[in-house]
Formats: C-alpha cells, sequence, structure tokens
C-alpha cells in the first residue's frame, strides 16, 4: 500500500542524475573561527586547486610545479604524482583539481592543466596516479586569462570555467570553448540533458577569466570572474545566458545580457576561488588580499559583501569548505605578483566557531572514524517505492556526513527529504542538509527519499558511511 508523505508538497521531482535539494529552511551556519587559524602546510609555490577525500584529508594541485600534494592537518605535504606535460607559463599551469562525487567506487581525481599545445582536462585513479585519461583537451592556452576551475555540480557533472586566452572574441563565439562556463559529463561528453545548446559543452558564455564555482544548497551555480580595468564580478548562472564579456564590463543593463549579482573594483579583489557555506558566498581575492563574505538572499541575488582577512596573508587564491565545516584558504603570494612571507605559500584552515582550532588526533582508543549500522525500511507499490533511512553513528563524532550506496537495479530517485542527494547510474550519494550534519557517537540522523523502479526492488547492500562499510537491517 502506498504511504502518504506529508512533505512530498514541498520536493522538487527532479530528472535521472539531478541533485536531490531538501526544502527544509536551514539553519543557521557557524561563521569561521578568523582569529584562530590553523596552518595546514607551508613552503608551497602557488597551490591552486583543491579537493577533499572522504577522509577528510585534501589533494593540492601547485601551479608551478604540476605536483599534486595530499595534505591533512599536523602532518607533512605528501606528493601523490607529478602530472606530465604541465607548461607553466605566466598564469598557466596545473590550475583546477576536483575530486569524483563517486570517488568512494572509482577513486577518480581531475585536473585541469596547461600543456605544451592547450589546456586540457584529464583523470586519473589516485591508487595507479602515473596513468592520466584524457577528458577533454583543445581549449585555447595563453600565458594570461586561462580561467582553470573544475568542480562538480550536484547533478553528478563535471563544469569547468575557462577564460577567453586574451581572444576576447572567444567569449561570444559559441562555436568556441573559451570564455566559457563548461558542462560535461564526467568522461567529457556532452550531457544527454540540461545542456542549452545542442550537442554542445557550452553551458553559459561571454565570461573573460572565470576562476571561482560554486553552488548554494538550492543548486543554484555562482562564478566569479576576473574583470579587465574596473569591474571584477560575481555571477548567477544560468544555463543558456551571455554574460556580456567583452561588450560589458561589470552591469550594463544591457537586455542582451545578464548583470553580476556583486562588482568590486579590480583593486579590492581580482576573485579567484569561492565557496558558499550555507547562506555565505566565500570569494578568494588575489589583488585585493582579502576573503569577501556574499551574503546570498536565497533567491540568486546578494547582499552587501564584507572584507576578510584583509592584508593577513597576502594574496588569497583558493577557498573551499571542507567536510568538517571548516574554511581553507590558499596563498599566492609566489605567483609572481606578491610579496611572500618566509613560510608561503601555506594552506589555513579556519575551523567554526567554538570548535576546536585543531582537528582533535586519534588514539588507538578512540572508535573507528567512520562506522555505522542503517536500518533501510521501504514501502513500495507498483512502480515506485519510499524508503525511511535510519543511519546510527558507531564512529567518532561528526560535523557532516555522506551515505554512498549502490542501487542493484533500475531503481532512480526523484524526491528526498532531511537530505541532498545526487545519483549517477546506480551509484547515489545522500549528503546531511545544513541543519542535520552534527552526528555524535552513537547518535542517528533519519532520512527518506521516493524512487522509481521496474522489475525487482531490492535493497542496496553495499551502504557506507563517508566510505566505511556500514551493517544493514530492516
Amino acid at each position: 500500500m502506498r504511504r502518504t508523505i506529508a512533505a512530498c508538497s514541498t520536493l522538487a521531482a527532479l530528472t535521472v542524475g539531478a541533485a536531490l535539494v531538501a526544502t527544509s529552511p536551514p539553519a543557521a551556519a557557524l561563521e569561521p573561527d578568523l582569529a584562530n587559524p590553523q596552518t595546514v602546510a607551508t613552503g608551497l609555490t602557488v597551490p591552486w586547486g583543491l579537493g577533499f577525500l572522504p577522509d577528510g584529508s585534501a589533494l593540492v594541485a601547485e601551479r608551478n610545479s604540476g605536483r599534486v600534494l595530499r595534505v591533512r592537518p599536523g602532518a607533512a605535504p605528501a606528493t601523490v604524482t607529478t602530472i606530465p606535460g604541465v607548461a607553466a607559463t605566466g598564469e598557466a599551469g596545473l590550475l583546477g583539481l576536483a575530486v569524483s562525487p563517486t570517488f568512494t567506487q572509482d577513486n577518480l581525481v581531475y585536473v585541469y592543466f596547461t600543456a605544451a599545445g592547450d589546456n586540457r582536462i584529464t583523470r586519473f585513479r589516485l591508487d595507479t596516479p602515473q596513468t592520466q585519461q584524457v577528458v577533454l583537451s583543445g581549449l585555447a592556452k595563453a600565458s594570461i586569462h586561462d580561467g582553470g576551475r573544475i568542480a562538480f555540480g550536484p547533478d553528478g557533472m563535471l563544469y569547468a570555467a575557462v577564460g577567453d586566452a586574451a581572444v576576447t572574441s572567444n567569449a561570444q563565439n559559441q562555436q568556441s570553448l573559451n570564455g566559457k562556463i563548461l558542462r560535461m559529463r564526467p568522461d567529457g561528453g556532452v550531457p544527454a540533458t540540461g545542456n542549452p545548446f545542442p550537442g554542445s559543452l557550452v553551458y553559459s558564455l561571454g565570461h573573460r577569466n572565470p576562476q571561482g564555482l560554486a553552488w548554494d544548497a538550492q543548486g543554484r551555480l555562482y562564478a566569479s570572474e576576473f574583470g579587465q580595468n574596473t569591474w571584477d564580478e560575481v555571477n548567477q548562472i544560468v544555463a543558456g545566458a551571455n554574460y556580456g564579456w567583452p561588450t560589458v564590463e561589470g552591469r550594463g543593463n544591457d537586455p542582451r545580457f545578464r548583470d553580476p549579482i556583486v562588482v568590486w573594483s579590480t583593486a579590492e579583489a581580482s576573485p579567484s576561488g569561492a565557496t558558499i557555506d550555507n547562506q555565505t558566498l566565500y570569494v578568494a581575492a588575489l589583488r585585493g588580499q582579502r576573503l569577501w563574505s556574499v551574503p546570498l538572499d536565497g533567491a540568486g541575488g546578494a547582499g552587501t559583501p564584507v572584507a576578510l582577512l584583509q592584508g593577513r596573508y597576502g594574496r588569497l587564491r583558493t577557498v573551499e569548505r571542507a567536510p568538517d565545516g571548516a574554511l581553507w584558504v590558499t596563498t599566492s603570494n609566489r605567483d609572481g605578483r606578491g610579496t611572500p612571507a618566509t613560510d608561503d605559500d601555506r594552506i589555513l584552515r579556519f575551523p567554526p566557531l567554538g570548535s576546536p582550532t585543531t582537528p582533535p588526533a586519534s588514539t588507538s582508543a578512540s572508535p573507528p572514524a567512520a562506522a555505522c549500522s542503517v536500518r533501510w525500511t521501504a514501502d513500495q507499490w507498483g512502480s515506485g517505492f519510499t524508503a525511511s533511512v535510519a543511519v546510527t553513528n558507531l564512529g567518532t563524532a561528526r560535523t557532516s556526513w555522506a551515505l554512498a550506496f549502490t542501487f542493484p537495479g533500475n531503481q532512480q530517485v526523484t524526491n528526498a527529504w532531511n537530505t541532498t542527494v545526487s545519483q549517477s547510474g546506480a551509484a547515489v550519494t545522500a549528503r546531511n542538509t545544513s541543519w542535520n550534519g552534527a552526528l555524535a557517537t552513537g547518535a542517528t540522523v533519519t532520512f527518506g527519499l521516493q524512487a522509481t523502479y521496474s522489475g525487482v526492488n531490492a535493497r542496496p547492500t553495499d551502504l557506507r558511511l563517508d566510505g566505511v562499510n556500514c551493517t544493514i537491517s530492516g
């Protein structure tokens, strides 16, 4: 018998592969404790891309050396691999890095870099980094305006911010992939749905040099972008929209183009990396030597930005929210335009207010970092079902969580509540919302989902909390 779900009226039905975002009002996020930074790494040279692994450690791409480093608080950086063929000149080199959203299944890491003849995206397995697979090649390169940020969206697609390569006409040429934000399948192909131009990776156009990509809880994409001489900007990115470069810099009030939601003078910003924590967009500024905090209004717009860390650490390249809620920030003082301190370049970690400055070290007496039991209770009818999922944390306390599993059949999630769900094929990841990430040892969090199926509706048997297998009942 079909169960009535009162929350369904507030849930968005989404297509296969799209993110499913819980619609309850978010709780206030914890502000980063900017007075108590922890230095995670020193002595680097232009750390550019940064992505987190399921265990909380991070992979960092070093622009000039081509190295990919694994870093974690309290340990020296370790070289994972050196990307072959990186041609670092000016602003070019090893740039963006993204960890696959299904890393626990595929072990894949993606990088964007400048090669001898082009900019390109490749991927490799972390356990066999010497084998590189080209995902996308042929992007025009230059010593400036290479863009370079890559990130997976909540829909499981890979997005790339690509600069105009110092040829301004590229940005308005729909046949060129430069001066664009691109959206592609993880293998580099054009997605079956969602891209505005048939057969094209182009998602938006009219960009000069975008370098920051971030999504809010409703799945809206925001991008930070370098202007020329007058205005830097943040844009809400809409499929098929034209952002005006080179006709417009900043706000043009031209109906042909979409205006930015934030503009700064180039002296205040030169914005590179971006991340969103609840309703706050953080943007790392190079020339401005500050971290911008931009309040988002929940409708795709923004309030008045606030400058943080102004002049304290020099040029800031990348900001990312870690799985534990901390903000990680990289400096860029050795990029040829800064004044490096003796320990530059650095990676800094700013914990949430009220949490320990340094993550507690694990001991042999501590419970395992990730262990759990899951109770899966399904209620099905002819072609669909709902599942109530109760996750009990048997490991150490955590401030965020992700439960990954693989459907054994053709189940497709259409709705979800008390969680944010992404699905790629049969692989599903359910993540905490902004209000239920805290999970103490022994505590239980419950969420639900609704899905379609045909044939046999067997439950998943490989549920994993933050990468470690769970016991299953129900």
